[in-house]
């Protein structure tokens, strides 16, 4: 169970207090003031009672779902993590979308796309499923940023398979293993014939497979705007011209269309007025319901990755029991560490956290989870 850090600051004026003693005056007077200013220190031993209770309630919560769960979350502030089966390989619906738009980042980055360039879509294009595009007529032109918008915002599966053209399938599945990803994959395009030899195990998952870590690890590299390379912890600034990119990014997946998975019981703001404090991809399929999001916690942002599957409700309601399931584990995540609730402000790239120029790096999400 991950422990919650004590702040260096804290250990620094405590260090102080000691070494002044009784009679150190001005010193020891500063290392009050400094230790005031941190804050209260909540004790490893607290923290890992509250941990421990929260595990146990998740899985209570998964125990009476009529189906299975896995999950990970993290809070980027701190480290603490949560974990039910974070590493089982599932089938990741659309949310496996979410590496489709980290490496479209990655290729405006590097100046081989740009936002606004055109694609058309054509007659024979469209396919069944979520989206608006199987019904407008074709030709049609939209831009990168449009094709995009549509595919995390109404997961849209025409727009999908366009930008899957534009950006290479190939492409993405490198930069999943670029960023150590070892079981995520995109297989093929949706509802179109393979253009190669699949691997054996496509026809079990899918448009794609990956684990709840692994798409909690594609999801905080959006949100922290870490472009720079592969295993890199934290930039050491985020340049004007990636908080651009991560900019879009975010900004199409908190306005996510589809919110009764993660968000239905933590929204509470007015989204018209503030914006959401939540930015999230969602998948859907028979037996298969997923969210992955990052919650502007105002303890902290949090990362929150679920997966329900082999669901017995195979429904397509708002009520549809891997909804409900998912929602009641993102309450009890954010409840739990963040009591106060959430806060759209901090829902900007690097999510209001530190870099090494000035401030605090957020630890890894992959360290120290437990399962």
């Amino acid at each position: 169970m991950q422990k919650m850090r004590v702040p260096g600051v804290v250990l620094g004026v405590a260090l102080a207090v000691a070494l002044c003693g009784p009679e150190g005056g001005v010193a020891q007077e500063q290392a009050r003031e400094a230790a005031a200013a941190a804050g209260p220190v909540v004790s490893s031993k607290t923290t890992e009672d509250a941990d421990t209770a929260l595990e146990a309630r998740l899985r209570e919560i998964a125990k009476e779902h009529h189906g299975r769960v896995a999950l990970y979350a993290t809070q980027l502030n701190t480290g603490r993590v949560a974990a039910l089966d974070a590493d089982t390989v599932v089938q990741t619906a659309s949310v496996i979308k979410l590496t489709i738009l980290f490496e479209a980042m990655e290729q405006v980055r590097e100046g081989k796309m740009h936002w606004d360039d055109k694609i058309t879509l054509q007659p024979g294009d469209a396919v069944s499923g979520s989206g608006i595009l199987l019904f407008m007529d074709a030709p049609q032109t939209l831009t990168l940023k449009d094709v995009l918008t549509l595919m995390i915002v109404m997961s849209d599966n025409t727009a999908t398979n366009l930008a899957i053209d534009r950006i290479g399938l190939d492409a993405v599945n490198a930069r999943a293993a670029w960023m150590g990803l070892k079981d995520t994959h995109l297989y093929k395009k949706i509802g179109k014939p393979a253009t190669g030899p699949m691997p054996e195990d496509q026809a079990k998952f899918g448009l794609g497979k990956s684990t709840p870590r692994e798409m909690a690890r594609v999801m905080e590299r959006i949100g922290l705007c870490e472009l720079d390379g592969p295993g890199v912890v934290g930039a050491a600034s985020i340049s004007e011209k990636d908080a651009a990119i991560c900019g879009v990014a975010i900004k199409m997946l908190r306005n996510q269309f589809y919110r009764d998975t993660i968000p239905r019981y933590l929204e509470k703001l007015d989204a018209t007025e503030t914006g959401s404090g939540i930015a999230s991809k969602t998948g859907s399929l028979n037996a298969v319901r997923a969210d992955v999001a990052i919650v502007a916690g105002k303890t902290g942002p949090m990362v929150i990755s679920i997966f329900t599957y082999e669901n017995a409700d195979t429904g397509w309601t708002a009520e549809n029991e891997g909804e409900v399931t998912i929602a009641k584990l993102a309450r009890a995540i954010v409840e739990a560490w963040s009591p106060e609730g959430i806060d759209g402000k901090t829902l900007v790239p690097g999510l209001g956290l530190g870099t090494k120029n000035g401030g605090t790096v957020s630890p890894r999400s992959g360290a120290a989870a437990s399962n």
